[in-house]
């Protein structure tokens, strides 16, 4: 049975609604001015019952009751920052110790970010770890390789800490050689970064991750192509895991480990790419499917070369951000030796406002320089231009803005 309860006092409900209903009927039998007067008294009545009324079901004893409350309750508004600042840049491998010490640098990484010191700040600073975090192991995919000629990388332990001085505090973990070494190097590379209270994501152990700064909270998540990673081929599970994290987060940040890999692959296709036989994804039908999902920024890797950019319902993708700093094995020719360090300011609701780009660029000898030619923003606009043909984006003094 429902009832109206009002202070100490108990109303059937079916009643009241009767009792109105024969009021109302009773209406018929007066006269028009008599009806609407009594009809406009009826509605003051119901209008200025106390606040708001609260309807209770519940279903102990198949029960339920209106309960109507004497104090009001407001609602608590969260209030968080106009502009957010989050710092990207793309793959970044330190040196690796395997298969011997040779391939470290002379100074042991502790310069490998002095020529963009200053400038790894935000809110978000964020990079792709090429490699774990691990003193000691074989790879097992060099068995019956040269490991002189097999890509495995594992930084020494200690590298961590200058990732974490330089300013990172976010770093995908969605990539083909976070897994060298198996299971020993991912956990290993999750306890340092976990004692750093650096965030990541991406491996199947942990897809995502939520976390607040100033008030704001993130989610972050991160996909590959690659064994132990969250598929990037798998878009419907994406779009799932991105619709998640927006309820729970402010802004959702997404990154993804695709395409193919070298110069010939500077483009993006809006299709699958296939690199050595393996479906990298399709990185233009990812990116806006999570966008669709709830994403507010998409930050991409992959093909050692930086790609285009694109602004989509507002959102920001970069579609590669090419090599940061890659000591070792990296090929550094060409286009492969320029990228961004991208500056991205979004407002509260994850709209893109501007990105400044700061082109980089490294060499064998030089390793990690400013680049005053700025080539690698030259190349975003070139390769925007193209691939995006009608974008709404202005290139001008480095800065990547909306046409007025």
């Amino acid at each position: 049975m429902f009832n109206l309860r009002f202070k100490n006092h108990s109303f059937p409900l079916s009643i009241i609604i009767l009792n109105l209903f024969q009021d109302l009927l009773a209406i018929k039998a007066i006269n028009k001015i008599a009806s609407k007067t009594y009809l406009m008294k009826l509605i003051n009545t119901l209008l200025t019952l106390p606040f708001v009324v609260i309807i209770l079901i519940s279903c102990t004893n198949n029960n339920a009751q209106v309960t109507i409350p004497v104090t009001r309750q407001d609602t608590l508004i969260r209030k968080i920052k106009d502009t957010i600042s989050i710092t990207a840049v793309g793959d970044i491998m330190l040196g690796s110790a395997f298969p011997t010490k040779a391939n470290l640098p002379p100074d042991d990484a502790v310069n490998s970010f002095q020529a963009v010191d200053g400038l790894l700040k935000g809110d978000i600073v964020f990079g792709n770890l090429e490699g774990c975090f691990l003193n000691s192991g074989h790879s097992n995919k060099c068995n019956g390789i040269n490991p002189n000629n097999c890509y495995a990388f594992r930084m020494p332990e200690r590298y961590a800490g200058i990732y974490k001085s330089a300013g990172f505090n976010v770093l995908s973990i969605a990539n083909n050689h976070v897994g060298d070494f198996d299971t020993k190097g991912r956990k290993n590379t999750a306890r340092i970064l976990d004692s750093l209270q650096i965030h990541y994501a991406g491996q199947l152990n942990k897809p995502f991750e939520v976390f607040e700064k100033d008030s704001v909270k993130y989610a972050f998540c991160a996909f590959a192509p690659n064994e132990n990673t969250v598929s990037i081929n798998k878009i419907d599970s994406a779009k799932a895991l991105v619709a998640r994290l927006k309820q729970m987060a402010d802004i959702v940040i997404v990154s993804f480990h695709g395409g193919g890999e070298g110069a010939r692959f500077e483009h993006v296709p809006r299709k699958n790419e296939i690199f050595y036989k393996e479906n990298r994804g399709n990185v233009y039908a990812f990116a806006h499917a999570v966008i669709d999902a709830g994403a507010d920024v998409v930050l991409g890797h992959g093909p050692h070369v930086t790609r285009a950019v694109e602004v989509y319902k507002n959102k920001f993708i970069a579609y590669s951000l090419g090599n940061f700093c890659t000591y070792g094995m990296f090929s550094l020719k060409g286009n492969n030796g320029i990228a961004p360090l991208l500056q991205l300011k979004i407002n509260a609701k994850g709209d893109f406002l501007y990105a400044d780009v700061v082109s980089v660029k490294q060499d064998k000898i030089n390793r990690l320089t400013l680049d005053d030619d700025h080539k690698a923003f030259k190349r975003i606009k070139e390769l925007t231009d193209v691939d995006f043909i009608g974008h709404q984006l202005k290139f001008a003094d480095n800065r990547i803005s909306l046409k007025d």
